[in-house]
């Protein structure tokens, strides 16, 4: 039986909270594997809007699990929030339906601030554009073996003994920034008073997965930002804090690589990016307007404007090799209905050389100016297409021409933010 890893191809916002949400259908249970609250997924189902940050896509079906790996870190005031609005809109939530690993690190209020205070005193050139929410500070405690985790709430004194050992390190860097002290007393009873509203969850998350593999159920791995946005692969320094490829699926939820069956990876038909960074393909005219507001980019998380571009196949070829993507599902084609002409990058000239992937050094980056290859656009609509010979011939080619450029196969084609709005090519989850 076929477990689905879904990562994102491009920079995030790829539409991958929608795929996860069709894929969950076919799934018995759904992991969240990296990240924290600062990326986020929405979900079209009919007319009701969902938008989830820490939980799981497959939240909203009924009858499935949902599981949020120790891969992720998690703010617990933060969810205890969003399970009250999700369930607001009628979504059942119980210790059956949703699972948290006990292995998994908080993030903790002094993140946030630790995160908020860090980039405010970047000079101009050194912001690396955070949502300040806490979650880079969180991963450093991880490594850094400071860390408290779920389990951790559920005794006193091995709580008592981390947060001591946290503020070791945190009190000094507060005092270089001028921030005052943690109090200690407040931070250990804010963490005991959360604790039952976040224990109920916990479960050894690892176990549970391998019999759930034993009994031959259906696993979906879901990502949350994407994998330019990796801390190794990505465009460094303005990345995420985890890993973001598909090989983390494996250690954010504690399978072993073989659970891992088929990688799906969602990839825009044009190419998006919140923050700071290179963006070789960016749009700074009437058609990158034209992109975003056709396209609603702005951010689940902080509604902060996407930049926008054309597409760049170097750079999706680059992320479907990073994470061994078996096939694409390719979103948001209805953006382009309407262009005349459209632009694919195929690779870079740097200082007179050309070059089919992005360079690691930051300085090689910056000095990268894309090679376009132009394509004929279309004038009928794509949107609601549900399959092939609803499409405009001058689409289709432009599909195909994705595909070679990348050297992966569209698995599925959405055509709009809603669940059905889809064209399924290739099932991930087919034996």
């Amino acid at each position: 039986m076929a477990n689905v890893v879904v990562v994102g191809a491009q920079w995030g916002d790829e539409g991958k909270g929608k795929i996860v949400d069709w894929l969950s259908e076919r799934a018995d249970v759904i992991c969240r594997f990296q990240g924290g609250h600062n990326a986020g997924h929405t979900l079209v189902v009919g007319n009701t809007v969902y938008k989830l940050n820490a939980l799981p896509s497959g939240v909203v079906r009924g009858g499935k699990l949902s599981v949020i790996g120790n891969g992720v870190v998690l703010d617990p005031w933060h969810l205890v929030k969003e399970i009250a609005k999700i369930r607001e809109l009628g979504v059942v939530i119980t210790p059956e339906t949703l699972m948290i690993a006990e292995n998994t690190p908080l993030i903790l209020p002094i993140h946030g601030e630790l995160d908020r205070a860090r980039e405010a005193a970047s000079t101009a050139g050194t912001k690396i554009g955070t949502t300040g929410r806490g979650i880079g500070p969180a991963y450093e405690d991880k490594v850094g073996r400071r860390a408290v985790r779920v389990a951790d709430l559920a005794d006193r004194a091995t709580l008592e003994a981390r947060v001591d050992r946290a503020l070791q390190h945190h009190n000094p860097l507060r005092r270089g920034l001028g921030i005052a002290e943690i109090d200690r007393d407040a931070l250990i009873a804010q963490l005991l008073a959360i604790g039952p509203d976040i224990l109920p969850y916990a479960a050894p998350v690892w176990q549970v997965l391998a019999e759930k593999r034993k009994a031959g159920k259906r696993i979906l791995f879901e990502g949350a930002q994407g994998s330019l946005l990796d801390i190794d692969f990505g465009t460094y320094p303005y990345v995420t804090s985890s890993n973001v490829v598909a090989g983390q699926a494996a250690a954010g939820t504690g399978v072993g690589p073989g659970a891992i069956g088929y990688v799906l990876g969602i990839v825009k038909a044009y190419t998006t990016r919140v923050g700071e960074g290179p963006f070789p393909t960016e749009l700074k005219d009437a058609d990158g307007e034209r992109l975003g507001a056709r396209g609603h980019e702005f951010g689940t998380v902080t509604g902060r404007k996407r930049r926008c571009g054309w597409f760049d196949a170097a750079l999706v070829r680059q992320t479907c090799a990073v994470s061994g993507v078996n096939g694409i599902a390719l979103t948001k084609l209805d953006v382009l209905d309407g262009f005349e002409t459209l632009k694919i990058c195929v690779g870079y000239d740097l200082d007179g050389a050309r070059l089919d992937y992005l360079p690691t050094a930051a300085a090689a980056q910056a000095r990268c100016t894309p090679v376009y290859e132009m394509i004929e656009g279309w004038s009928e609509s794509t949107e609601g297409a549900r399959s092939w010979a609803d499409l405009p011939a001058a689409a289709i080619k432009y599909v195909r021409r994705i595909e070679e450029l990348i050297g992966c196969p569209v698995a599925m084609l959405s055509t709009s933010p809603q669940r059905d709005d889809t064209i399924l090519v290739t099932d991930p989850f087919a034996d």
